[in-house]
This record gives structure tokens, C-alpha cells and sequence, in this order.
């Protein structure tokens, strides 16, 4: 039989992980296609980018999907173990799980709204929307728009992997990606060094050093920022009698944090953890080109000149 349809892997990759506990995805691809009898040459099938099988695409897919749904968890980069709402959820699912079973979960619809950041008015627009009733041009528009939230989530697994000292640099060069001017090397020398009770570091505006923006990151695992960090943050900035800044983490910024930082009256920009991972595709910064699809249309003024 061929690969199935990667929703098919749902239930089989819960039953897995309740029967042989915590595994890495190359673990669940060989037990999924086991059972499903896959042939060799199935299980050597590559997706077109040729970067891996079409059995652990699927497997990984199925993995962004439980975690969203907090079926699953990922106690290490490309491991999943089940969780107790996966347990108790496979009592009661279906043999075949579709992914809008999931929607019953508040992280899953909050992760597909991630994933579809232009969001039709309506849930009935939204349904016309879904893949197996979308236009060509809609699933494609769709598919790149998953593909690059599950990128997100991999780029924070990683970024929250690494030492400080790397997402200090990275900072400095996603800012500078982002067209802000200077150099890696003059704003290394004060990015994680400065002491400034708030301040990590300093970039320039614009290349000419006009104006300069003072930067704050925080990689954390867990939590979220809230108000009393961003106000440490600005008493930084007025020690500094600098006006902007940036306050970066791999978390999230809690409603008081936010609100605050649109009161105050110093031009504060907070970048949480899907906006980091976000500006990091849009900036081609740790990422590269793996497939790309034109989509083109005909031309009628060609046509009618000739």
C-alpha cells in the first residue's frame, strides 16, 4: 500500500508512544510503517525535497499536530512521549482521527490561527478554507502557511537549546537583517555585557548611528514576561536617556505587559517567541531554501500585442 494521508498516522503514533513510551521520530516512523505493512519501497519514498521520507514527514507532521493539541509532549528535540490528555483522548477516538477532531482543544485552534494569520470573518469562510474544499492556489497558500508555523516551532525547540551567548548573536544579527545598521562586531561589544540594570545591549538605527535602540533578551523556557520586567526595562532606557527599544523573548508577554508598553511614554516593542521565529523566516536567518513553487497565470497583454 501506498503512504497514507499523514492524519492516518494520528492514532497509530498515540498507540506507540502509550505501548513503548518516550521516542524519537526515526523510533515511531519504522513502528508506524510496521503498521501499516509498508513496503521497502515505500519506506524509502522520499517527499520532493528529497531531505527525508515521506513516512517521517508524515511522523512529523503528526507530531506538530498532538503537541498543538497537547496529546503529546516533546521532552527533547525530535522526541515525543504521550501525555495524560493523549491517554485519556485515545479512549474515546475514532479509529481514523482527523485533525479537526482536535479543535476541541483551546491550543490547537489557537495554533491553527497562528498558522492562518490572514483569518476569514467568519467560522463558515473559515471552513471554505480548509485544504480539501480550497482552491489550488488557497491549499498552496494554506500549506506554506503551516510549513512555516511548524518551522517556527522548531526554530524556538532549537534557539531555547542553545547557550545565552547564541541568542545574544542572534539577536544582533536579526536585528541587523532586519536593516538596522552598524555591525555584529559593534554591537557584540555591549550586547550581554553592558550591566546596565535592564539594558542587554545597543544597535544603531540606521547605518549612519543617528539614533541608537536599546535591546533587552530574555531565552526562557517557561513563564512569560510581565509588567514588572518591562518596567525594569524602561527605568534602564531612562538611565540611559534613550527614548527606544526593543524587548526580545523565546516566551510570551503576559496582557499587563503588553498593555503597559502601548501607555508608556518611550517606544517599546515587545517580540515574543512566535514573532522572533517569524522575523527569522521573513529574514532568512537560520533557515534555507529547501522547494520552491511558482504559481504563475497567462498573460493576456502578451496576447493581445502580438
Amino acid at each position: 500500500m501506498a503512504v497514507p494521508e499523514f492524519y492516518k498516522f494520528f492514532r497509530p503514533t498515540l498507540e506507540i508512544l502509550i505501548a513503548k513510551g518516550r521516542m524519537h521520530v526515526s523510533q515511531i516512523a519504522e513502528e508506524a510503517a510496521d503498521r501499516f505493512d509498508l513496503s521497502l519501497v515505500d519506506r524509502e519514498d522520499l517527499i520532493p525535497s528529497r531531505k527525508r521520507s515521506r513516512v517521517a514527514d508524515r511522523v512529523l507532521w503528526t507530531g506538530t499536530y498532538l503537541f498543538a493539541a497537547k496529546l503529546v509532549d516533546r521532552p527533547a528535540p525530535g522526541t515525543y512521549e504521550i501525555t495524560a490528555r493523549g491517554r485519556e483522548f485515545l479512549k474515546t477516538a475514532p479509529q481514523v482521527i482527523r485533525p479537526e477532531l482536535l479543535e476541541v482543544f483551546p491550543e490547537y485552534v489557537e495554533f491553527k490561527t497562528r498558522s492562518r494569520p490572514e483569518k476569514p470573518a467568519s467560522k463558515d469562510q473559515n471552513k471554505l478554507l480548509e485544504p480539501s474544499t480550497a482552491s489550488p492556489e488557497e491549499t498552496i497558500a494554506l500549506s506554506h502557511q503551516e510549513v512555516n508555523s511548524r518551522l517556527a516551532e522548531e526554530l524556538l525547540e532549537k534557539i531555547k537549546a542553545m547557550p545565552p551567548a547564541f541568542f545574544e548573536d542572534l539577536i544582533v544579527k536579526l536585528m541587523l537583517a532586519l536593516g538596522y545598521g552598524g555591525s555584529v562586531e559593534d554591537a557584540g561589544r555591549t550586547l550581554g555585557r553592558s550591566g546596565d540594570g535592564g539594558v542587554d545591549g545597543v544597535i544603531k538605527q540606521d547605518k549612519l548611528g543617528l539614533d541608537n535602540i536599546y535591546l533587552q533578551a530574555k531565552r526562557w523556557g517557561d513563564g512569560t514576561v510581565g509588567r514588572k520586567e518591562i518596567q525594569a526595562f524602561v527605568g534602564a532606557l531612562a538611565g540611559q536617556g534613550a527614548k527606544k527599544g526593543v524587548f526580545i523573548t523565546t516566551s510570551t508577554f503576559t496582557r499587563e505587559a503588553s498593555d503597559y508598553a502601548k501607555t508608556i511614554d518611550y517606544k517599546v516593542s515587545l517580540v515574543d517567541g512566535v514573532q522572533l521565529a517569524g522575523l527569522m523566516i521573513e529574514a532568512n536567518l537560520g533557515v534555507s531554501l529547501v522547494q520552491r513553487y511558482d504559481v504563475k497565470r497567462m498573460d493576456s497583454d502578451f496576447f493581445s500585442e502580438l
